[in-house]
């Protein structure tokens, strides 16, 4: 089984890093009052099917997908993780606590992070300015949880103290690694620039609580590069981005994430739809998609120009 590297916030803007360093635990609350060993299934759907209405009954005015994401982050933690399996937890101060999970699953009651686990941290913190900057944008996700593992080369260089990558990818699926990091960048410029385009007309990137969760959005073991919501409600729109030439391959893909959004997330009320972004098609996609329903397909312009003064 191959080693996870995975980052957890401990507590909201890491209140409790300090406490968990010098009690060597990593934990988490999301308001589940009880020893959860005996129900800690192998599938975090199980869990998060039986401990969603939990959660929700404790807090009403949460949503289905604020259940979804306390629940499996809280399954990641408690089970999800294995022995010898790396964590990177944020202090706050730019700089990164990193360990190796020690021990399995435990519940301290009336403590602040209840649900814990062991952890044996490293003497050493990583510095946030050492990072790539894939490696920084993955790190940044919101959440309590984020799988990191895709960067896990970087991770080990920085850890035994050298130089960092400029640019990192083991992934096999990706050929170009300068594209990569292109496609990383159309992703940022579009959420920045969100209000400005024709799909913020319709649709607000996913929110919960005031703070924006759609870029990055975890799915399974992958991630949905952003997730948006209609202004109305009734519709959730999962957006893939391309650098370059899209080829049907991708139709597959965000046909997969939309069936994790409709099965997992959506309300009962929401239908789920998909925009795929590139700077070109071809005819292998244009005929996969004349056959696809709910998924459009938009193209991307660059405009560069120079300006004396």
């Amino acid at each position: 089984m191959s080693k996870k590297y995975v980052r957890i916030m401990l507590g909201k803007g890491s209140t409790f890093s300090e406490m968990c360093r010098k009690e060597n635990f990593i934990g988490a609350d999301f308001g589940l009052k009880e020893d959860l060993k005996s129900n800690l299934s192998e599938d975090w759907k199980e869990f998060n099917k039986k401990f969603i209405p939990i959660y929700l009954k404790e807090y009403p005015e949460k949503t289905k997908v604020a259940g979804g994401l306390a629940c499996g982050a809280l399954w990641t933690i408690s089970k999800g993780l294995n022995i010898g399996d790396v964590v990177l937890s944020p202090k706050g101060d730019g700089n990164y606590l990193v360990g190796e999970v020690s021990g399995d699953y435990y519940y301290v009651p009336n403590q602040a992070l209840p649900h814990r686990r062991n952890i044996k941290w490293y003497s050493e913190e990583l510095p946030r300015t050492n990072m790539s900057q894939p490696l920084k944008n993955s790190t940044g996700s919101i959440g309590t949880t984020c799988d990191v593992s895709k960067h896990s080369e970087e991770i080990e260089s920085l850890i035994k103290g050298k130089a960092p990558f400029s640019i990192v990818a083991v992934d096999s699926s990706i050929e170009n690694v300068t594209e990569f990091a292109m496609e990383k960048h159309l992703e940022d410029f579009l959420v920045k620039n969100w209000s400005q385009t024709e799909l913020g007309k319709k649709y607000d990137l996913f929110f919960e609580d005031g703070e924006v969760i759609g870029q990055q959005y975890p799915a399974d073991k992958d991630r949905i590069d952003i997730l948006a919501v209609s202004k109305d409600g009734k519709e959730l729109l999962v957006i893939e981005l391309k650098k370059g030439r899209a080829s049907d391959y991708v139709v597959g893909q965000i046909l997969r994430y939309m069936g994790f959004i409709k099965e997992e997330i959506a309300e009962k009320h929401q239908i789920v739809k998909g925009v795929i972004i590139a700077l070109e098609d071809d005819i292998k996609i244009r005929r996969a998609l004349s056959v696809t329903q709910n998924i459009d397909f938009y193209r991307y312009q660059i405009n560069f120009s120079l300006k004396k003064t």
